[in-house]
């Protein structure tokens, strides 16, 4: 499994913004980080972790829920085995934790490693 650490979260207002960084440690990749699909997701309490983007290895792919569109931006530094999540606009229902997600498939396949979370608050 890829050791991914999520950081950047905090308390911010109704229409901040926050950037999310996801690292993983290069000595748990099987295969260069461009080989993996990387995805946000966020659970928020008492609901089930839903999908938030996704990105494909080259970054030249990227797909979004509904509910973050036009909102959020993923991306990826593959020299830094990093990949980032902006979130701007942010409403008080973004408010959960996120956790970031890696798997050697396309984008549709299960993930296979999971990061620890990074909470996010946004206030009225």
């Amino acid at each position: 499994q890829v050791q991914l650490v999520e950081s950047g979260g905090g308390l911010v207002q109704a229409g901040g913004s926050l950037r999310l960084s996801c690292a993983a440690s290069g000595r748990t990749l099987s295969s260069p980080f461009s080989s993996y699909t990387m995805g946000w997701f966020r659970q928020a309490p008492e609901k089930g972790r839903e999908f938030v983007a996704a990105i494909s290895g080259s970054g030249g792919s990227t797909y979004y829920a509904d509910s973050v569109k036009g909102r959020f931006t993923i991306s990826r530094d593959n020299a830094k085995n990093t990949g980032y999540l902006q979130m701007n606009s942010l409403k008080p229902e973004d408010t959960a934790t996120y956790y970031c997600g890696t798997t050697r498939g396309p984008y549709g396949s299960g993930w296979s490693s999971w990061g620890q979370g990074t909470q996010v608050t946004v206030s009225s």
